[in-house]
């Protein structure tokens, strides 16, 4: 077998973040250009106020002139307010443009993960993509904001409080210099650390979302085998993990805050001497002095908050890397550019048929597999557990694709069809049984979205469903809750057969689907379906005899390949496997009680 080396979201490069996420502005352009401008009228009107108030101090209050504090004052509350203003506009718009880019970003990931074939899906954990949808989104949004808001005032705010600062005092301007030097250079050396921690971060919360998603859908099991300790320490280990890695990372975050304040308060005290002595030697009056502090603050603070959106993209970024890898995986399974849209017959056919779920295994899950199955004809399929019974009905509606060999359907290449078109025509009731929250007819409809009630109605007889349905309050509009959580398990599965059924298939797979009911019902379901559509091509993949004995052909696997296949009463003949089945359920007797014989 061919290896194939599989892409981790760690190998995604940022020109390919910022291309996707960037093409998710889409209609939110407009505000996500209005908000560094109003950002950066913000800024300027902050900065004009400490030289209005160099103006007051040293033409206005030193002078005794109340008519220049008067004029100047006014003139600062003006700039206040505009600035104000500005920086609301800037919140409103920022809001607007970060939470529609996680609209966005939610509404392309799901679209995504819908065209996902089963092998894209076995890539990702249902936690995983829960994580990427909520906290890794959450994570974007405000990172984005941040960049649109604080990215743009911080920068503007330190280039024009040092261009500022340089103008009124060329000499004292250099202390700024070095101490944004020296914070720089601190600032990059925590960043390098720390952004390694913040990746470890995301794959903690996948294991916590997978310890609640697990506990919280098999509860009742959890309950049933007391085992609630268990997922306790199992949650409480989870959480201890994802705490240990965020103190990590924010252990080296904090260091500075400090490294910060030490350089703000050295700052000031070195203006406050020097500026003290330029005042002295009048080289520097009051009011510039005051401003060139003020200024200090600035620029200080700036760099604060370039270190906060230094921290948020550094977060963000694994946040971008794993959204990324969603939106950018590729179906494996694609339509041909001129896709077949009618499917002619249920015949079906496996010619040299090889499979494997990991390209990297040395060995196939299904080997050599020739079968040909014609219209109408009813398949059994049997073998222990590991046997690729699923596998091998799993290629018919393409929802795996071959590694060797052709499976055909209506005599076509299944890879040759409109996946959609085939999917209409290849109903498939899976093992697990899975209901959607709503109606018990919204549930049916599944199967045809334009059945009507009638319709549907003679689909659950057949599925042997009706019976309790009619015993519901509000019969078919009763509602199921997720997952049919208030049904039990044999009513799950006859309205999966029933949904199955609506459809009107040119193929059904049952795929160990009657595991919950009765022997008498069984028989029944499977009775009701060989009289109402005699021509629809049948394959019933079950652990019991009594399921296929009175299929047409049954087929034994045995690790992944055909052992054998033929009626029941050659397969007891020729058949060990079988045989060694048949008489384990039967006692030896040979006597089943079948209402369907």
């Amino acid at each position: 077998m061919a290896v194939e080396q599989e892409r981790s979201y760690k190998d995604i490069t940022t020109g390919e973040c910022i291309r996707t996420v960037g093409a998710e502005i889409k209609e939110f352009r407009t505000p996500s250009i209005l908000t560094p401008v109003c950002m950066i009228f913000e800024v300027i009107m902050e900065m004009m106020i400490p030289l209005l108030m160099a103006h007051i101090i040293d033409f206005g209050v030193e002078a005794g002139n109340m008519g220049v504090i008067l004029r100047t004052g006014t003139l600062m509350l003006f700039l206040a307010v505009a600035g104000l203003m500005a920086g609301i506009g800037g919140g409103v718009f920022g809001a607007k443009a970060s939470a529609g880019l996680a609209m966005n970003l939610r509404a392309k990931m799901f679209r995504s993960i819908q065209t996902f074939s089963f092998a894209n899906i076995d890539r990702f954990s249902t936690s995983g993509l829960i994580t990427r949808l909520t906290t890794d989104i959450t994570n974007l949004q405000n990172a984005y904001q941040m960049l649109l808001r604080m990215a743009m005032r911080a920068p503007m705010s330190l280039i024009i409080a040092m261009t500022m600062a340089v103008i009124i005092s060329p000499g004292l301007s250099s202390v700024y210099c070095i101490a944004v030097i020296f914070l720089g250079l601190f600032l990059f050396l925590i960043i390098r650390k720390v952004s390694v921690y913040f990746r470890q971060v995301f794959e903690k919360y996948d294991e916590l979302n997978e310890s609640v998603q697990e506990n919280v859908s098999a509860i009742r099991v959890v309950k049933a085998y007391v085992r609630e300790e268990h997922e306790k320490k199992k949650f409480d280990t989870a959480v201890d993990n994802l705490y240990r890695m965020f103190v990590k990372a924010e252990s080296l975050m904090v260091t500075n805050m400090p490294v910060m304040q030490a350089t703000v308060y050295s700052c000031i005290l070195v203006i406050s001497w020097l500026g003290a002595n330029a005042i002295i030697n009048s080289e520097l009056t009051t009011g510039e002095l005051m401003s060139l502090l003020t200024y200090c603050m600035s620029i200080l603070m700036s760099l604060m908050m370039l270190s906060m959106i230094f921290v948020m993209l550094t977060m963000s970024f694994a946040s971008a890397q794993r959204i990324t890898e969603v939106i950018k995986e590729e179906s494996e399974i694609r339509n041909p550019e001129t896709p077949v849209t009618e499917v002619p017959d249920g015949s079906v056919d496996f010619e040299g048929v090889s499979f494997g779920y990991n390209k990297s295994a040395e060995e196939y899950v299904l080997k050599d597999i020739d079968l040909h199955i014609a219209p109408g004809e009813m398949v059994g399929i049997i073998g222990g557990t590991g046997s690729a019974k699923s596998t091998l009905v799993n290629l018919i509606p393409r929802l795996y694709d071959v590694d060797e060999g052709t499976v055909r359907v209506g005599g076509v290449d299944v890879r040759q069809y409109d996946l959609e078109a085939l999917r209409d025509q290849v109903s498939v009731v899976l093992q697990q049984n899975n209901l959607f929250s709503g109606s018990v007819i919204d549930n049916l409809r599944w199967g045809d979205p334009g059945a009507t009630e009638d319709e549907c109605r003679k689909a659950c007889q057949m599925a042997q469903a009706d019976e309790f349905i009619e015993n519901m309050p509000g019969k078919y509009g009763a509602r199921i809750e997720q997952g049919g959580a208030n049904l039990s398990g044999g009513q799950r599965q006859r309205l999966c057969i029933a949904r199955a059924l609506v459809k009107k298939p040119k193929i059904i797979i049952f795929d160990d689907s009657t595991s919950a009911v009765d022997t008498a019902t069984d028989a029944k379901i499977r009775k009701a379906i060989n009289e109402e559509i005699p021509g629809t091509t049948i394959f019933i993949i079950a652990q019991r005899i009594s399921s296929v004995m009175n299929a047409d052909r049954i087929i034994v696997m045995d690790d992944g390949r055909v052992s054998a296949a033929g009626s029941h009463e050659e397969l007891l003949a020729s058949s060990e496997i079988y045989r060694d089945v048949y008489e384990s359920q039967t006692g030896g007797s040979g006597d089943f009680d079948d209402p369907y014989k």
